[in-house]
């Protein structure tokens, strides 16, 4: 049984140095590029390119393998990258698919034990034993972060209770009575839960026993996470995950928060020039790129993830030497280009976040007038200062003076009363292109 009181859930894996960690990636990743000759896909890409495991020697020569994208997957749908037999698999998850063929992620039995000691080691890590109780508002059903958390807080041994999305009285009945210690809930519902305990008298930290919250599934700022950890009394660790590579488990904070550990036993991390697609400097952002290394039904080389990233590290206080990558910036695919300008959602939001009298929910309109692009940014105020006229004129001006700065364009910026904009119980929606429609 594991000892309790010991950081690591898997010190065999945890606890390996560099050296340690190159020589079990390279022995992995020639398992990897052998079993992937099983898939017709691969096989057929590794064939035209001459590749055979022997031409793996270090993890450098993981370039000489074909990078995997999103359209792959669309174009093989729905079993066409498997490398094992269909009668293996016990489980697949499946994207939404609303512009086209979903993307289908297989799994066998092996591939699910594996995923929920991954999701099982992130909880532990930040201090999670058998004796809390954990709490899952995401999606279950095709969406991974329900049934992957789920797994993964069995297997540690807590009490679970699959709450999923929506219901918020119902959320909060459940984290009183059953003295829910942790959750897992994607940042913009976490501040809906807290509006709705203001409106319950629902002191957090008196009425409850929350100390950990794990966030994700949507980017957001250091503001943002600050924020969420000062309304509920709780440490909040960021979590990165997606259904290619299994959902949850993929990386996480460790106590530190000083960025994410991705598990290097279980994936290789480059970081790519979106356009060159080279490697970048470490400490410069591009695009996240993961391969599997211990993936039974359905290996994937090289994947072309989209999201933006930078390294930040591969030791850490904590004792873990697996490389720490900074929160995601956004996707590739979610850059704002306005009048030439590149911008991403979150630069606004850590911009919102440093504000005391705004909230959590903001809006961002983007709209062709008179043959210009513009910028409309609303964001709810708090009711403190909902009627201060003066100030919120002030506050608007100093709102968009910090703003220019940030991302050189000036936008116009809206305050706007508690509840006037969208609430979602899933991820939010911080983005309106309305340009489309004059196009």
């Amino acid at each position: 049984m594991q000892d309790i009181k010991s950081e690591y859930l898997h010190p065999e894996f945890e606890t390996l140095d560099r050296e340690q960690i190159e020589a079990l990636q390279v022995k992995r990743l020639q398992d990897t590029v052998r079993h992937c000759m099983n898939s017709e896909f691969y096989k057929t890409k590794f064939n035209e390119l001459g590749i055979s495991p022997e031409d793996i020697k270090s993890t450098a020569d993981i370039r000489k393998l074909p990078f995997t994208t999103k359209q792959d997957l669309r174009d093989t749908y729905p079993f066409g990258m498997a490398s094992v037999p269909l009668e293996k698999c016990v489980r697949l998850h499946s994207s939404s698919g609303t512009t086209g063929n979903p993307t289908v992620i297989l799994h066998t039995q092996k591939d699910i034990d594996e995923w929920a000691n991954a999701v099982a080691r992130c909880l532990w890590m930040v201090g999670l034993r058998p004796s809390d109780v954990f709490q899952n508002s995401s999606g279950y059903g095709m969406f991974t972060g329900g049934l992957g958390f789920q797994y993964g807080a069995e297997r540690l041994g807590m009490l679970t209770v699959p709450a999923a999305a929506g219901n918020t009285l119902r959320q909060i009945k459940f984290i009183k009575d059953f003295g829910t210690t942790a959750i897992h809930a994607v940042p913009s519902y976490v501040t809906r839960i807290k509006e709705v305990m203001d409106q319950q008298g629902v002191d957090p930290r008196k009425d409850t026993k929350l100390k950990v919250l794990a966030i994700g599934a949507e980017p957001h700022s250091e503001e943002q996470r600050k924020r969420i950890e000062e309304m509920l009394g709780v440490k909040a660790y960021n979590s990165f995950g997606m259904s290619e590579m299994c959902g949850p488990g993929v990386a996480f904070e460790c106590k530190e928060q000083n960025g994410l550990h991705f598990w290097e036993d279980y994936y290789i991390v480059e970081i790519v020039d979106p356009e060159t697609l080279e490697p970048v400097p470490d400490g410069e952002i591009g695009e996240l790129v993961l391969t599997t290394i211990n993936r039974e039904a359905m290996p994937l080389i090289r994947y072309r993830t989209r999201d933006l990233t930078r390294v930040l590290g591969r030791t850490c206080p904590c004792g873990r030497n697996h490389i720490r990558l900074d929160r995601m910036k956004g996707r590739s695919d979610d850059m704002m280009v306005l009048r030439g300008v590149n911008i991403f959602p979150i630069q606004i939001e850590k911009i919102l976040m440093q504000f005391k009298e705004l909230l959590t929910n903001y809006l961002i309109t983007l709209t062709t007038d008179n043959d210009n692009d513009n910028m409309t940014v609303e964001v709810e105020v708090d009711d403190l200062y909902a009627n201060d006229n003066l100030h919120l004129q002030q506050l608007t001006k100093e709102i968009i003076r910090q703003l220019k700065d940030e991302i050189l364009l000036t936008p116009i910026v809206k305050l706007v009363a508690r509840g006037t904009l969208p609430q979602t119980d899933g991820k939010a929606v911080r983005v309106n292109d309305l340009r489309k429609v004059y196009s």
